[in-house]
């Protein structure tokens, strides 16, 4: 059972009355004057998402009046688990099953803490689960999106490529997945030249992480995650400023591993493999210089423009090996440009597929579960941006800081060629505000829209 969620009560819990707002003056003109009195005396106004505590004879709290005035989602009572005194609590609501599961879920992630170096000694308010809730919906979602959250958090100290991979190797090893992990000089003679150009100057040695699940003969699902672990922007080297958030450069990994984990929790029908690139970009005497010329795993030469630009260049050689097998769908996420955050800002993560058919399916999904994403074009007019006149493709290009994300997707488009469906997620895998729900660290972006939409695809 997820944090702060209990099933079966030791004790009575408190009643949180759900009152719409327009039913608000009638439901409180049939209350005792005891609420009447306390509500007045508060200056309690009925507004969406305002709730206050009521007293009971003991000097207690008897129960919480909550006013809603709006649909529900999963972030409606995220807010309440930390603001209402810690005790025991039921919802007293009419709801379908998506709205009890939304809710028992958000109020789940309402506690989370990133506590491996502080320990938290907050405690929150306990939720009776609703009864039309699906208890396994809520746990394998609560257990992903912590596994995401942890693994951004943690610092690059800590977590290099071979941190990421036992974490990989954990998740695997849960739905007993096959896991092949390609390692060092061993990326070269397997055929992930860029791989091991970009991680081979770090200490922990770059690797590629394969996991594959399920299935067979199911349709095939393959998810690519970005794992660099920590990026110092290579020879081109960040700034000190650039580099205190790059910790969450393996945001994409991360996502898709906590995607990973959902499918096989909910045991979906198709054929899952997951692709990992873990690197770090570091400097030393063997760093791959500006100007290189690489060769990539489907033979396409690679012109280094920036080494600061690596991501593309790791993910290129996974995609090739995703597209080997011509998936059904193909997904990529990636915190790979600031550019993709100018245009989107902090909290949608921008999507980009030539797949209209597709792309709805994941908005219907991102609105469902209020998990948003943008549509941003793959423009070919702008693939001269990245051409180079030594090779076959600049990772960089001339665009001069135009249309940095769009040029990053087009790169990307040039390993894909088989796949039925592919889309690429460019994230910030990181919340900069705090909201209900939603603390500032590490966080899961579109995971729960896409397994939304996998789900519904391969399983109606």
């Amino acid at each position: 059972m997820p944090p702060f969620i209990v099933t079966t009560p030791e004790t009575t819990p408190k009643s949180i009355i759900v009152v719409e707002k327009t039913d608000f003056d009638s439901w409180l003109a049939s209350q005792p004057d005891t609420y009447k009195n306390w509500i007045e005396a508060h200056d309690f106004e009925p507004e969406d998402g305002k709730f206050l505590l009521l007293p009971g004879t003991d000097e207690g709290i008897d129960a919480v009046v909550y006013v809603k005035d709006s649909d529900w989602d999963v972030w409606s009572l995220a807010d309440l688990p930390a603001q209402l005194p810690v005790g025991l609590y039921a919802l007293d609501a009419e709801l379908d099953a998506r709205e009890a599961t939304d809710l028992a879920t958000g109020w789940s992630l309402g506690t989370y803490n990133f506590d491996r170096y502080k320990k938290n000694k907050k405690n929150y308010a306990t939720l009776v689960l609703p009864d039309a809730a699906d208890e396994n919906k809520i746990d394998r979602t609560v257990k992903a999106m912590t596994l995401v959250r942890d693994l951004i958090n943690t610092p690059a100290g800590d977590l290099g490529p071979t941190a990421l991979e036992a974490a990989a190797s954990q998740v695997a090893g849960e739905f007993e997945a096959e896991q092949t992990n390609i390692i060092g000089d061993d990326l070269l003679t397997y055929h992930f030249p860029m791989v091991h150009a970009v991680g081979r100057a770090a200490a922990d040695a770059p690797r590629l992480i394969d996991i594959t699940w399920g299935d067979k003969d199911a349709p095939k699902v393959t998810l690519v995650g970005k794992g660099v672990c920590f990026d110092s922007g290579g020879l081109d080297i960040k700034s000190a400023a650039g580099m205190l958030m790059m910790k969450k450069d393996m945001g994409g990994a991360a996502t898709v591993l906590g995607l990973a984990y959902m499918i096989m929790a909910a045991n979906l029908p198709v054929r899952l493999r997951v692709l990992i690139p873990a690197v770090e970009n570091a400097i030393s005497g063997n760093a791959f210089h500006p100007g290189d010329v690489l060769i990539s795993r489907n033979g396409k030469t690679v012109e280094i423009g920036n080494t600061d630009a690596e991501g593309r260049l790791i993910l290129a050689d996974a995609l090739s090996a995703a597209d080997e097998e011509s998936p059904d769908l193909l997904i990529d996420m990636a915190t790979l440009t600031g550019a993709a955050r100018v245009a989107v800002g902090t909290e949608i993560a921008a999507t980009f597929t030539d797949d209209d058919a597709l792309f709805e399916a994941i908005e219907e999904s991102a609105r469902r579960e209020k998990d948003p994403v943008w549509r941003m074009p793959l423009w070919d007019e702008y693939r001269h941006l990245i051409d180079s006149k030594i090779a076959d493709i600049n990772n960089s290009g001339s665009g001069g800081g135009y249309a940095g994300a769009i040029t990053a997707g087009l790169f990307l488009k040039e390993f894909v060629e088989n796949a039925a469906s592919w889309v690429h997620f460019d994230i910030m895998a990181y919340n900069v505000r705090s909201r209900p729900g939603r603390p500032i660290g590490g966080e899961a972006f579109a995971m729960r829209a896409l397994f939304s939409l996998i789900e519904k695809r391969y399983s109606s």
